[in-house]
């Protein structure tokens, strides 16, 4: 049996790793493309779950797969196009509160967990010149909401309320517990 992280985030693979579990990564091939007419909470684990199954893997198999966005004002920020979509973004989470939404699919032959986590934030009122300083460093162009809270925008967060892990791309805590269920003797022989 084999654990796989369907994911070539570096922020998901340190994240797993604090799990202490050995790991290999399988990048799953699918279009991320959320239907706006639908709720982004359940889009977001939909997509989860279609990254999970795109894996090939053996029925021992345990696969991992996430997706994570932002949601403020029901407009779901995902990763900027551009500079300008980025400032777009942060001008939008400036003094206000927004969440963030990681969809969580856990597989392993017949069995499925898919659920989405969600953790509340509250930005401060950011100046414009603290937004472009911070697009500059390029760190916002490959999260979504143009920002990452382990960077960063640390320095914007005034409040979390929620898994912080989540905020960077996994859930470890509730990852823990459907791995516990789905695999407890696997996770007893390598805890």
């Amino acid at each position: 049996m084999q654990l796989i992280l369907a994911s070539q985030s570096p922020r998901r693979k340190e994240l797993l790793g604090l799990l202490r579990l050995p790991f290999r990564i399988r990048v799953a091939d699918i279009d991320e493309s959320m239907d706006s007419a639908k709720s982004p909470y359940d889009e977001v684990a939909r997509i989860a779950k279609r990254k999970a199954e795109a894996i090939i893997r053996e029925s021992d198999d345990v696969v991992i797969a996430a997706d994570t966005i932002v949601v403020c004002e029901g407009e779901v920020l995902g990763k900027p196009a551009d500079a300008s979509d980025a400032y777009r973004m942060l001008r939008l989470l400036s003094g206000k509160s927004h969440q963030v939404m990681t969809g969580l699919c856990v597989l392993q032959g017949e069995q499925i967990c898919v659920c989405t986590e969600v953790t509340d934030i509250y930005f401060r009122e950011l100046t414009d010149e603290e937004i472009y300083a911070y697009i500059r460093t390029g760190e916002p162009m490959d999260k979504a909401g143009a920002y990452g809270i382990q960077g960063g925008a640390a320095l914007f967060a005034e409040k979390i309320s929620g898994d912080y892990y989540n905020v960077v791309g996994l859930p470890v805590c509730r990852l823990g517990q459907i791995l516990r269920r789905i695999a407890p003797e696997w996770m007893e022989e390598n805890l």
